[in-house]
Formats: structure tokens, C-alpha cells, sequence
């Protein structure tokens, strides 16, 4: 690691220009103040951050604290965490720290930290309740941001680049930095002598944001000359222009929309182009990342003609989308076979929602029954059959639950309740006769809150 402090000639003028922007944001985003976080990873755009959100708390109403994540892929993460612990400390502000473990993912270790890293800051922001996390985000970052989108692909949600307020995991995320370039943050921290950490990866051109550093960004120097004004300008661009496509897709699903589900029949009725503008708006409502064009197409294909059950299952970024009643739905996948005992607890959790077991008198399985014989939670079996009342047939359970207007993907991981070998009850339908409650009878009703 190498811990740099920069000399103190440097440009006046961004003293003004770093703080003022930090304070400008604290008071358009927090107008009757608040506490916020700095996140602070040790590097010159942080601790220009720190400094500048130190100097600028008074003018903004803010209570500040400073929050660092310690990855630990690097030998010298303990090194980033004492400098950051010493920066605070000279300050007098507040320092917290989280530790995380990152694991390589499909899109690649950078992916993976960055999304832990997020996940421990609001975790922070959480705990010690804070209105916002300020983040050191700058003009250059925004460009490459840009950049790397574009040789993604992306359309214009990717190209917008970071918005300068944003909330997200339960946190409000501000970037004060977004028009200031890395050059103004380092003639900032120059003129303050502040210290601050080298980090060895940088150099690494292994990883993509790197390599663009390293091989594209000097050339395109050469040939734009306001960059990365002129692609922060873009991205402020894209982010009009897709803004402007939810506001059509909010349009378009005005009648076709309850807050859950979609309507199948409303894509079917739309251009190709509207179908797949609202497609990709309904599930980032789901909170789902945006599939690929191909992906796209292909759910498209299937979803925009979908009538009544269509027995349609899209696995996308962690989630199913099926149909049910003519409805799209995004719904968790089904879990592997479980099997969990009860043993006499108010509820049960299993891996896609808990059982409860609310007692009741003289309706609801008898509790005389589920002292006789062991008791266990399981999916259901093809087949199996229940009678619900004792002058009633033994049905199909799979056409009661149809019936009840139970989605096809949850009626074979719907739990269902044994005595023994002997299906008992099932959550939605009710209690087979035999193992019902006698008037007046110590009883439970079962309550299933999937997840």
C-alpha cells in the first residue's frame, strides 16, 4: 500500500467549488437536516469527501459520520481501515466499520465487492440511522460509467450513469461529485496535504475499468478535449430520455398495472417497441436487473399472447415470471424438497415462508390429533386427495387448490400438514374430515405467509 499526501500547490479555486458542492446537495436533499455518512474507503476521492463534508456540516444542519467496508482482498485492507480510523479521529468524527467477504460471481469480482460493499453501508446507515450516505462518485467515473455501459450495450437506464440522488436499499445515496472531475479532487486534496491510500488493484488492467483507464481513456483525451464533461452531459441526457420511457410505461400500464401483477393482454396490444419498453419497466418494479435484448425477446414472445393459466415459468435474475388468470407474476422459485417436524410451536419456517399454527375452538385440526402421532411439514405428493367433509367425497387436492385460485407454481410447494403418512390438512382448503375438530374441541388453524 502506499499512503500518499499530497503537496500544497494546487488550484485555490476548487476549495470553493468541492465544498460548495457537497453543501449544495446536503441542502437539497436534507433541507431540515439530518445525520450523514461518509463512505470512506481511504482513497483521494473519499478523503477529499470527508474533508470537504467536515468543513461543510456546520453551513448544511448535518451531523456527520464516516462508515468503511474492509474487503479484505487486499494485504494492505487492515493498513485502509487504521488511516481511515485516523482521519476520523482527527476530525472528531465518528467512524464505523463493517467487514465483509466477497466471492466471485458470474459478473466478475468487481461486480461482487461493489455489491457487497452497498449492502454493508446500508446495513451501517441502518444501524446507526442515518438520513444519507454520501458517496465520492466524480465526473470521471460518470464518463466511464458511460463507457462501459455502451460496450455492454445498454440502453438508456444503462447510459444515464448515476443519478446525483438516489435511493436504494432502504437508503438515500448522494453524490455530490457527480460534476466535478478527478482533476479538481486531486488540486483539492494537493492543497490540503491530505493523506490518503494507493490502491495496488488500480493498476491491475485485468479488470475492465482499469484497462479503459489505462488504454482508451488518454486517447479519447486526445480527440475530445472536454471530456469527461461532454459524456457526463450525455449521461445527463440518457437520463432524461429514460425517464421519459417509465413515464410512457407508466402510461401504457395505467389500466394494466395493480402494484404487483401486469396484465398479459396489455402487451399483446402494444408495438413491439411499447411491449418491450413496458416489459423492462414492470420488472424493474419487480426489482429484477434488466435482461439481455435476446432474453428479452424471448420473454416477450411467450408473455405478450399468454391467456388464462398458460403454463409459462421465465427464470430471470433470481425469480420466476409466470402467468396466472391472464396476469403476469413474479414469483420466487420453488425451493427443493423439504421436510420440517413440528413440534408443538406457535409457527414453523420453511425456505419459502412460515406456517403458523393459530389456536382456535372447535373448528380447525384437532390438537387431540396432532399429539398421536408425529407431525410433519411437507410439499404435497401428485395425487393425493382430501375429504373436508365427512358427507362429502375424498377430491383431488391439486383441483381444490385450482379451485381456490391457487397459481399452478405453488400448489406442489404449497405446505401441507402429516399425521404420520397421513395428509391431515392443507393451508387455503382446510382440514380433512378425520382429523377435524369436535365442537368446543382445543384445535390450531393453519396460516401460510409465504415469502
Amino acid at each position: 500500500m502506499a499512503v500518499t499526501r499530497r503537496s500544497r500547490r494546487a488550484d485555490g479555486d476548487s476549495i470553493d467549488v468541492v465544498r460548495g458542492a457537497v453543501v449544495t446537495l446536503l441542502r437539497e436533499a436534507l433541507p431540515d437536516g439530518g445525520t450523514v455518512a461518509v463512505a470512506l474507503s481511504g482513497g483521494r476521492d473519499s478523503v477529499a469527501l470527508l474533508d470537504a463534508a467536515a468543513h461543510g456540516a456546520t453551513s448544511a444542519s448535518v451531523r456527520l459520520v464516516a462508515f468503511h467496508v474492509h474487503h479484505g482482498l487486499s494485504a494492505h485492507a487492515d493498513d485502509w481501515a487504521r488511516l481511515c480510523r485516523d482521519a476520523c479521529a482527527a476530525c472528531d468524527i465518528p467512524f464505523a466499520l463493517a467487514r465483509v467477504e466477497v466471492e466471485a460471481a458470474c459478473d466478475g469480482i468487481e461486480a461482487s465487492a461493489r455489491a457487497r460493499r452497498y449492502d454493508a453501508l446500508a446495513t451501517l446507515a441502518r444501524a446507526h440511522r442515518v438520513d444519507a450516505v454520501l458517496l465520492a462518485h466524480h465526473a470521471d467515473d460518470q464518463a466511464e460509467t458511460m463507457l462501459l455501459q455502451l460496450a455492454r450495450g445498454a440502453g438508456p437506464h444503462g447510459l444515464a450513469g448515476m443519478p446525483a440522488i438516489a435511493s436504494g436499499r432502504g437508503t438515500l445515496w448522494l453524490r455530490p461529485f457527480l460534476g466535478l472531475s478527478r482533476a479538481k479532487l486531486d488540486a483539492y486534496v494537493a492543497r490540503h496535504a491530505l493523506a490518503y491510500v494507493d490502491d495496488d488493484s488500480n493498476a491491475n488492467t485485468r479488470f475492465r475499468r482499469n484497462a479503459l483507464r489505462a488504454h482508451m481513456i488518454p486517447a479519447l483525451r486526445e480527440i475530445a478535449p472536454g471530456y469527461p464533461g461532454t459524456l457526463a452531459r450525455a449521461a445527463n441526457l440518457q437520463a432524461d430520455a429514460a425517464a421519459l420511457l417509465d413515464e410512457l410505461a407508466a402510461l401504457d400500464a395505467t389500466s394494466a398495472f395493480d402494484g404487483k401483477n401486469l396484465d398479459a393482454t396489455t402487451l399483446g396490444s402494444l408495438s413491439e417497441a411499447r411491449a418491450r419498453n413496458l416489459l423492462r419497466w414492470f420488472l424493474r418494479e419487480q426489482r429484477l436487473r434488466a435482461p439481455s435484448a435476446v432474453r428479452l425477446a424471448q420473454m416477450l414472445s411467450q408473455l405478450r399472447h399468454a391467456r388464462g393459466d398458460a403454463r409459462i415459468s421465465l427464470v430471470h435474475d433470481g425469480a420466476e415470471v409466470g402467468v396466472h388468470r391472464g396476469r403476469i407474476v413474479v414469483h420466487r422459485i420453488a425451493p427443493a424438497p423439504y421436510a420440517q417436524p413440528w413440534y408443538g410451536g406457535a409457527s414453523v419456517d420453511l425456505p419459502h415462508g412460515t406456517l403458523h399454527f393459530v389456536p382456535t375452538l372447535g373448528s380447525g385440526i384437532a390438537a387431540r390429533c396432532l399429539a398421536s402421532a408425529a407431525v410433519t411439514i411437507r410439499a404435497g405428493k401428485p395425487g393425493e386427495r382430501l375429504m373436508r367433509s365427512a358427507r362429502g367425497s375424498r377430491r383431488s387436492v391439486a383441483e381444490l387448490l385450482r379451485e381456490a385460485g391457487v397459481p399452478g407454481w405453488a400448489r406442489t410447494t404449497l405446505p401441507r400438514l402429516y399425521c404420520g403418512d397421513t395428509l391431515a390438512a392443507v393451508p387455503y382448503l382446510g382440514v380433512d374430515a378425520a382429523f377435524a375438530a369436535q365442537p368446543d374441541e382445543r384445535a390450531f388453524r393453519l396460516d401460510w405467509r409465504p415469502r
